[in-house]
C-alpha cells in the first residue's frame, strides 16, 4: 500500500484527484457485463492479493488498510475531497495554539458490533497496544508525534506514559512531543483507530486472525475471513450497531482474490463481479469502455537494494545507479502496465503535496532524479565492476505474485539483463504474505515494494529511509539525511518554509546515492459496474470507503 503515507493545519497538502467513482450519466450498457449481477444492495469486488493482517496493530498493507477502513472508525473518517471529518468524535478536536494538545469529545451513541460502548479507553489501549514493543508494529513510528511514543517503542518507557488519557468515559486528551502539520490524517488512519481491549484479551493470540475473533465499530463488520495471508474470500456486512448506519446502504460486500487479470475481467463480463482491476493489455484494451477508469495513487514503486551485509555488492554506489538507468520507466508504464501509471522522477510522487508558499508540486519542484540512460547504466556498470573486481553479478528481485507484478519484474529482468551486460536477474515472485515476511527479515538481494501515502505530505516518503526504521528494508543509511529529517520533524516542525527545504534537501541527498530507486507511480485502472454508485477513493490513506456506495436498480 501503496502505499500503502503520509496534513489543518497544513499547507502543504493537495489532492485533486479524490472523490467518488461509479459513472453517472450514462445509458449505455457495455458488452463488459454492466448490466450487472449485483442483487440489491450487494456489492462483489475482486482484488489481487489476499488480506495479511486484519489487526489494526499489525496491519501494513493497501488490502489490509481498505478493510480496516470499512469495519471501524477512529475520530476523524476521510470525506469524499480527502477532507478529515468527526466520525467517533461528536465534533472536531479543539487543537491548542501550540499545537501540542489536541482535546476530543467522542459521540455517545458509538457501540462496538456486540454491543459495548465505544469509550476514550478503547484510544488510550488502541494507541498504546500499538506503540509497546511486544507487539512489534512496523506502524509504531507513525506514532513518534505523540509525546513519549518512540520512547516506549524502545522500551524506555512504559505503555501508559504514551501522550493520550481518557478525561472521561467521552473525552480525550492527546498531548504531542512537538507540533505535526499532518497529525489529523493520522486520526483518520486505521492505526490510530480504537480496540476493544476486552476482546482482545479474551482472544490473546487468536485476536484478529479470524473475523470471530474481534469486534468492529465501523460501518461494517468483516464476515467470513479464515486467516490472514491465506484466505481468499471474506465479505463485510452492514454493522446494526453502526451510530451512523441509515447513511450506509449496502447490505453486503463481498471480496474475491483473483490474481489473474484475464479471470477478473471474465468475471466481470459474466456479472459476478462488480468492481475489478485490469493492467497491461487488459486495461489498454479497455481503456474506452464506459465502465473503465484509472485512479492514480499517491504512491511509488521502488526497488530496494539489499545492503544490510559489510560485503553487499549494493553497498556499492554505481551499481546503485547503474541498475537505475538501466530502466526505461516510461516503456514499463506504457506497454507493461497500461492503466494511468506514470514513470516515477523521484522518491515522493506527483499531485500529493504542494510548497506552502509557491503552490509548486513537491515532485515538479524537485525535477527528474531518475531517468534511463544506457549510456551512464554502462559507464557506472563499469565503475562498479573495477570497485567490486567482479565480471558478472547474479541477484533475485524479489516481489508479490500478483498478475501486474509478476509483468514488471520480467521486465525489469530484460531491462537490466539487456544493458547491463554479464547481470543476470532471477525474478522472484511470491505471495505477498511471504514478500512482507521476506522483506522484512531481509531475505532478498533486491525488493520490488512500493510505498502508499498515509497522509498527504512528502515526509510519508522520506521518513522511511531514515537509519533503523522498519520499512528502510535494504539498509541504505546516510547520517545527512537522518540529519534532515530529524530537523524537518522537529526543530523547523512549525515553520512550514524551513521544514519544506529540509524535506527537499533529503529527497535529493537519497536520490544522488540512489539508496533506493524509484520505478513508476501507480495507478489503478478498473471496471465498474454503472450501477455502483459513491465509492470514495483516497489517493492517500486507506484506499477505498464504501459508507457511501449504493447500488442504483
Amino acid at each position: 500500500m501503496k502505499k500503502m503515507m503520509m496534513f489543518g493545519v497544513i499547507a502543504l497538502s493537495g489532492i485533486a484527484l479524490a472523490g467518488c467513482y461509479g459513472n453517472s450519466n450514462s445509458d449505455t450498457d457495455s458488452s463488459s457485463g454492466t448490466s450487472g449481477g449485483s442483487q440489491k444492495g450487494v456489492f462483489n469486488v475482486v482484488v489481487p492479493q489476499e488480506m495479511p493482517s486484519a489487526d489494526l496493530s499489525l496491519a501494513t498493507d493497501t488490502i489490509s488498510f481498505t478493510a480496516l477502513n470499512n469495519v471501524y472508525e477512529g475520530i476523524y473518517r476521510l470525506d469524499k475531497d480527502n477532507k478529515p471529518q468527526a466520525a467517533g468524535a461528536s465534533d472536531m478536536a479543539d487543537v491548542s495554539e501550540d499545537g501540542l494538545t489536541y482535546k476530543v469529545k467522542l459521540r455517545e451513541d458509538a457501540k462496538w458490533s456486540n454491543g459495548d460502548p465505544v469509550t476514550a479507553q478503547d484510544y488510550v489501549y488502541g494507541w498504546q497496544r500499538t506503540v509497546k514493543p511486544e507487539t512489534a508494529s512496523e506502524y509504531a513510528y507513525l506514532f513518534e508525534p505523540v509525546e513519549n511514543a518512540a520512547a516506549i517503542t524502545a522500551g524506555e518507557k512504559e505503555p501508559n506514559e504514551l501522550g493520550i488519557k481518557a478525561v472521561n468515559d467521552h473525552e480525550l486528551e492527546i498531548t504531542l512531543a512537538q507540533a505535526t502539520p499532518y497529525f489529523q490524517y493520522l486520526l483518520a488512519f486505521p492505526s490510530f483507530f480504537p480496540q476493544n481491549q476486552k476482546v482482545v484479551e479474551e482472544n490473546g493470540k487468536e485476536y484478529a486472525t479470524k473475523s470471530d475473533k474481534a469486534v468492529y465499530n465501523g460501518p461494517f463488520t468483516l464476515e467470513g475471513f479464515s486467516g490472514p495471508g491465506t484466505d481468499t474470500e471474506w465479505s463485510y456486512k452492514k454493522n446494526d450497531n453502526y451510530w451512523d448506519k441509515d447513511t450506509v446502504q449496502l447490505s453486503d460486500i463481498n471480496v474475491s482474490v483473483v490474481k489473474e487479470s484475464s479471470t477478473a475481467l471474465n468475471l466481470f463480463k459474466d456479472g459476478q463481479a462488480d468492481d475489478v482491476i485490469l493492467s497491461g493489455e487488459l486495461a489498454q484494451q479497455n481503456a474506452n469502455d464506459p465502465s473503465y477508469q484509472s485512479f492514480k495513487e499517491a504512491s511509488t514503486y521502488y526497488l530496494e537494494y539489499n545492503q544490510r551485509e559489510e560485503n553487499s555488492p549494493f553497498r556499492n554506489e554505481d551499481l546503485r545507479k547503474a541498475i537505475s538507468y538501466s530502466i526505461n520507466r516510461d516503456a514499463l508504464t506504457k506497454q507493461i502496465l497500461g492503466d494511468g501509471s506514470i514513470a516515477s522522477t523521484g522518491l515522493v510522487p506527483e499531485d500529493m503535496s504542494k510548497n506552502p508558499e509557491t503552490d509548486e508540486d513537491f515532485a515538479k519542484e524537485a525535477g527528474t532524479l531518475v531517468s534511463y540512460n544506457k549510456e551512464k547504466a554502462k559507464e557506472h556498470w563499469d565503475k562498479a565492476k573495477q570497485a567490486l573486481n567482479i565480471d558478472s553479478l547474479n541477484f533475485n528481485i524479489l516481489a508479490s505474485d500478483a498478475d501486474s507484478t509478476k509483468k514488471i519484474i520480467e521486465y525489469l529482468q530484460s531491462s537490466i539483463e539487456e544493458n547491463l551486460p554479464g547481470v543476470t536477474v532471477t525474478p522472484t515472485p511470491v505471495p505477498l504474505s511471504v514478500r512482507l515476511d521476506r522483506s522484512n527479515n531481509g531475505d532478498f538481494d533486491v525488493l520490488m515494494g512500493g510505498w502508499g501515502a498515509d497522509y498527504v505530505d512528502p515526509s510519508s516518503f522520506t521518513n522511511l529511509f531514515t537509519t533503523g526504521n522498519s520499512y528502510n528494508r535494504g539498509r541504505w543509511s546516510n547520517a545527512d539525511y537522518d540529519k534532515l529529517i530529524e530537523s524537518a520533524g522537529t526543530t523547523n516542525a512549525t515553520n512550514e518554509t524551513a521544514r519544506w527545504e529540509d524535506l527537499q534537501k533529503a529527497n535529493k541527498l537519497i536520490m544522488d546515492e540512489m539508496g533506493v530507486a524509484p520505478v513508476y507511480q501507480k495507478a489503478e485502472g478498473h471496471l465498474i459496474n454503472e450501477k455502483v454508485k459513491g465509492i470514495v477513493h483516497h489517493p492517500a490513506g486507506a484506499s477505498w470507503d464504501y459508507k457511501w456506495t449504493s447500488i442504483e436498480e
